[in-house]
């Protein structure tokens, strides 16, 4: 077997000149003769401004081609370049692998009023509030894509939790409250902070219905447009893993099945030297 070598082609301050794509291009030649098989992409989606990195992400079906939060093109550059990119390297023999972010949506449209509880940020499974509501930055209209591609509307609804109380101009951590809510169950994501469920942002409840059809809808979509040949998916530590088994498993299924799907799991180092330890 061929050993495999993947290249993380970014990291966190590349400047924001949207030309990111443009080098990627550019570069496909030289990293396949130095021996490179996979390319680790960074998020390719619009986020809560043109500078953010991609982590912050707002809309998952505009990779830079649509005017939101006052930019056309991402940090790294326009739909099309990034389309060139991914093709450049398909030309020489590189996977390209996309840096997908599936956990939270950052830089909502609109307000909403809903009932929550405020969670011990040190132990999310403790409640420390009863019962009550807040207007939170929970409704996702993607005005600047008028429906292209995909005609849903986030709300209140689809999240479980939040971080920002707009009516008290309060920030914590917000428990959403309603019919089949509450985190992902205990052992279905990291114990860090008694249940790490929630991370940043409006949080995707993976046990609506909803959620889980438009991030398929979304996947099979992505897919189509762009041709990549693998997923980088990150925070999968704050993500209900029965969803993601099932959804790596059918993306492998119905889509290329050469592909490569690599987790971000991020722990402390002490953790992780006991982990090696035990095995």
């Amino acid at each position: 077997m061929t050993n495999q070598t993947v290249m993380q082609y970014f990291e966190w301050y590349l400047p924001s000149d949207g030309q990111h794509w443009n080098h990627l291009a550019e570069d496909a030649q030289h990293l396949s003769d130095l021996g490179i098989s996979h390319v680790w992409m960074p998020p390719a989606f619009k986020g809560t401004n043109k500078d953010d990195v991609g982590y912050g992400v707002y809309d998952l079906f505009d990779l830079g081609e649509f005017d939101q939060k006052g930019t056309i093109r991402t940090k790294y550059g326009f739909k099309d370049e990034y389309l060139n990119a991914i093709n450049r390297l398909k030309d020489v023999g590189i996977v390209p692998m996309a840096d997908v972010v599936l956990n939270h949506k950052a830089a909502a449209d609109k307000l909403e009023t809903f009932e929550v509880v405020e969670v011990d940020p040190e132990d999310r499974t403790k409640e420390i509030s009863k019962p009550f509501e807040i207007e939170g930055w929970t409704h996702f209209t993607f005005d600047g894509r008028q429906k292209a591609y995909n005609d849903f509307e986030w709300h209140w609804y689809h999240f479980n939790g939040t971080d920002f109380d707009a009516k008290r101009n309060k920030s914590g951590i917000y428990l959403i409250q309603g019919d089949n809510k509450g985190w992902a169950e205990n052992d279905l994501v990291d114990n860090e902070n008694g249940n790490f469920d929630y991370l940043m942002y409006a949080n995707l409840d993976y046990k609506h219905p909803e959620v889980i059809e438009n991030i398929y809808s979304w996947v099979d979509w992505f897919v189509q447009t762009t041709g990549v040949l693998g997923f980088r998916m990150d925070a999968v530590k704050h993500i209900d893993s029965f969803f993601m088994r099932n959804f790596i498993r059918d993306v492998k299924e119905n889509k290329d099945k050469t592909s490569m799907s690599l987790g971000n799991f991020g722990m402390p180092r002490k953790k992780i030297i006991i982990l090696i330890s035990k095995n």
